[in-house]
C-alpha cells in the first residue's frame, strides 16, 4: 500500500511540473541585465525584450545586477530554481571566468536561448586627448610608458582583452581604470577621468555622433559603414588581421537544467523579437552584426569565442590559469 500511494505521489508530482511547463509563463519573469545602464548589453536587452514580452504574454521585469565583471548577475542566476523566471541578458565575459580566476561558471553552465549580435570594438578618446588616430594613440603611449588612462570594465571585459590584443602585438603600456560598464566608462571619459577607452561601436556611435567624444579607429579589418570615416586598425597594423573578426556579443540564457519546452518558449520569443524590424533597425543603426542563434549553434559559436580569446588573454600574460587546465583547446 505504502509503495502504491508513493507511485500515485510521485505520479501527481511529474504531472504538475509538466502542467506548470506546459502554461509557462503564468506570471512575469526576470531579466538580471550583467551590465549598467546606458551601456550595450543594456541597450540591446532593453529594445529586445518588449518584441520578446509580445510572444510570450507576459512584462519581463529588466534589473541591472553590476560587478565583478559580471560576475554577481551570472552567480545570482545560476542560484535560482531551472524554470525560466530568471533570465540572464549578458555579453560574453563569462567565457573568460575561469581563465581569469574571476569564477568556476561559463556558458557550459546556462542554454543560450538566443545570441542576439555580435558588437565591433573602437578605441574612442576625450575630445581633449593629444591623440586623433590610433597610430598616434601608440606613439604617445609609447613616449609616456604608463601614465595614459584607459577606461575598463574590469578583467576579463571588452577593454581589458582589447588592451591585452594591443599589448601582445606592440609596446602599450597603460594604466586601467575600472568602471562598472562601459556606459559609466563612456560617461566618465568625457569628463577626462580616463583619457581613451576600447568601446562597442554600438555602445560609442551616438556620443561621437553628438560630438561628446572621438573616434581614433575601427578594431576591425575594415572600415564600418556607421562611422565610415574611422580607419580600421589593419592599415597600419597589419599583424591584427589575425584576429579579425573579433568581438563582444549579446545573448539571452537559462540555466541549462531548464526543462526542454520551457527553453523552447523562450528560444521562440527571442527569435521573434531579434527579427522584429524594430531591433533590427537598432543593430544596423548602431553598427552590429545580427546573429539570432540559439541552441547547437548557439554553443558552437561560444565554445569558438572562448577558445580564441580566452588563449589571446593567457598569451598576453593577462590569465591567472591556462585554458587548458579547464580543457579549453588553442585555435
Amino acid at each position: 500500500m505504502l509503495r502504491r500511494i508513493q507511485g500515485a505521489m510521485a505520479a501527481l508530482v511529474l504531472f504538475a511540473g509538466g502542467a506548470a511547463a506546459g502554461d509557462y509563463p503564468e506570471q512575469d519573469i526576470q531579466g538580471i541585465i550583467q551590465w549598467g545602464a546606458g551601456g550595450s548589453t543594456d541597450l540591446v536587452m532593453r529594445s529586445v525584450a518588449p518584441h520578446a514580452e509580445k510572444v510570450l504574454g507576459r512584462s519581463i521585469v529588466l534589473s541591472n545586477k553590476t560587478g565583478g565583471v559580471g560576475v554577481i548577475a551570472t552567480q545570482f542566476v545560476s542560484t535560482q530554481p531551472s524554470d525560466g523566471y530568471t533570465l540572464l541578458m549578458s555579453a560574453e565575459n563569462p567565457q573568460l571566468y575561469k581563465v581569469m580566476g574571476l569564477s568556476q561558471l561559463d556558458y557550459a553552465d546556462f542554454y543560450p536561448v538566443n545570441v542576439l549580435a555580435r558588437g565591433i570594438p573602437v578605441l574612442v578618446a576625450n575630445n581633449d586627448a593629444p591623440f586623433n588616430t590610433i597610430k598616434e594613440l601608440v606613439d604617445y603611449v609609447q613616449a609616456n610608458p604608463g601614465q595614459v588612462k584607459m577606461g575598463s570594465t574590469g578583467p576579463g571585459g571588452l577593454p581589458s582583452v582589447v588592451g591585452g590584443m594591443l599589448s601582445s602585438q606592440i609596446d602599450f603600456k597603460v594604466t586601467a581604470v575600472p568602471f562598472d560598464g562601459d556606459g559609466p566608462a563612456l560617461t566618465a571619459m568625457q569628463g577626462g577621468a580616463v583619457d581613451f577607452m576600447p568601446a562597442v561601436l554600438g555602445a560609442a556611435v551616438e556620443h561621437v555622433k553628438a560630438g561628446r567624444i572621438k573616434i581614433l579607429g575601427i578594431f576591425d579589418s575594415e572600415a564600418n559603414p556607421v562611422l565610415p570615416d574611422a580607419k580600421p586598425i589593419v592599415a597600419d597594423y597589419p599583424e591584427f588581421k589575425k584576429f579579425m573578426p573579433w568581438g563582444p556579443f549579446f545573448g539571452v540564457f537559462v540555466k541549462r537544467d531548464t526543462p526542454d519546452d520551457i527553453k523552447a518558449k523562450l528560444v521562440e520569443a527571442f527569435k521573434a523579437g531579434a527579427n522584429a524590424p524594430e531591433f533590427q533597425k537598432l543593430i544596423s543603426d548602431r553598427g552590429y552584426v545580427s546573429m539570432n542563434i540559439s541552441g547547437d549553434e548557439a554553443d558552437d559559436f561560444l565554445k569558438k569565442w572562448q577558445s580564441t580569446t580566452a588563449w589571446v588573454v593567457h598569451d598576453a600574460g593577462m590569465s591567472k590559469k591556462s585554458p587548458e587546465e579547464f580543457g579549453i583547446p588553442r585555435p
